[in-house]
């Protein structure tokens, strides 16, 4: 037989045969800083700006640790996302109730 069989695997390409990324391929790409865009120049200045990691806290809370019913956890979870600081809001209600 003569004829390529179609079932042959296709012929591995290396790695290091792709073209180098220059800087006019980058030149060519569209920035944006979340969904608007920006221009080149805009975007070094956003990710100058941004800082790495967690964002700073007010330096006012105390990490500790404390138990609760699960009920009361489950009924806090259950509101979504930030549902420690909406704990921290009620605890803070029912403390100036207290003192009122």
């Amino acid at each position: 037989m003569n004829v390529k069989s179609q079932n042959t695997a296709k012929a591995w390409l290396d790695p290091d045969d792709a073209p180098e990324l220059t800087d006019d391929f980058f030149e060519q790409g569209a920035w944006q800083v979340g969904d608007k865009p920006v221009s080149h120049p805009e975007a070094q200045q956003e990710l100058a700006r941004r800082r790495r990691g967690r964002p700073a806290g007010s330096g006012s809370k105390v990490s500790t640790t404390i138990r609760f019913d699960a009920e009361i956890l489950d009924a806090f979870k259950a509101t979504g996302e930030g549902w420690q600081t909406r704990m921290n809001d009620a605890l803070k209600e029912w403390l100036r109730a207290r003192q009122a």
